[in-house]
């Protein structure tokens, strides 16, 4: 058998084994606890060396979702997907399980004079500057979330200070004075994370993300944040509310 190291399209073929495999676990086609196929019969199904199978698995088990164990095979670990719920008031803490703990770490926080055209349109600048924040959110201490974050500079005076002291963005926000928010829009799409990505998540090159973006607005509709947050795929799993039909 011929080794195949790369697909057609150029794409790494452990990475094509890794996604699939993943999506089993994650779907529960392959159970907690349950016994992975061996690597030869993998490199067969796949028809691929079994080289490029021990990438996948190895993949695998970086992001904590196989256990190899010496003579006995590669098993699926237990895992806890946390299920983020986006719906009209989007709060990580609201969708966290009794007893887990989030908390938020502040990257990189700037004053951007020019934001992208994008960026002030959504937020309505109108020439104002944005506030622009880097973030990543834990749960339990393992990240699951890398985010950008813009808004109206002028309309959060003091939010990166009020962030780094109490971790959390409806905290920081509260502080401030501002006490309620709604979800203006929402996009959602899959890519494989960038190595800054991977690096910020924990995650080994060529993991998922679940690209988010947002629009966050106050009650009356003014444009309050727009957001693009990545997650891991592999650690946290999207359900999108539909509004109740009047």
């Amino acid at each position: 058998m011929s080794s195949q190291t790369r697909s057609p399209s150029g794409y790494s073929t452990w990475r094509l084994i890794a996604e699939g495999l993943r999506r089993d676990i994650l779907d529960g086609a392959a159970p907690s606890g349950s016994r992975l196929p061996s690597e030869n019969e993998l490199a067969a199904r796949f028809g691929v060396h079994r080289n490029t199978v021990r990438q996948a698995v190895s993949a695998l088990t970086a992001e904590g979702l196989v256990d190899s164990r010496r003579g006995s095979g590669t098993f699926v670990a237990a895992h806890g997907t946390l299920v983020h719920r986006i719906g009209t008031r989007t709060r990580l803490s609201d969708s966290l399980r009794e007893g887990s703990v989030a908390s938020g770490q502040l990257l990189e926080c700037a004053i951007e004079p020019a934001p992208p055209a994008g960026i002030a349109e959504r937020l309505r600048l109108d020439g104002r500057p944005a506030l622009r924040l880097e973030l990543v959110r834990s749960v339990n201490g393992v990240p699951v979330s890398r985010a950008t974050q813009w808004y109206a500079a002028d309309s959060v005076p003091g939010l990166p200070q009020q962030f780094a002291a109490l971790g959390t963005i409806t905290g920081a926000l509260h502080a401030l004075g501002i006490t309620d928010y709604v979800r203006a829009s929402t996009s959602v799409g899959g890519r494989h994370a960038t190595p800054e990505e991977s690096e910020d998540l924990g995650l080994p090159v060529g993991s998922v993300v679940l690209e988010v973006r947002a629009l966050d607005a106050l009650p009356d509709g003014t444009p309050l944040q727009f957001g693009v947050t990545r997650f891991a795929a592999s650690r946290v799993e999207l359900d999108v509310e539909h509004p109740a039909s009047g």
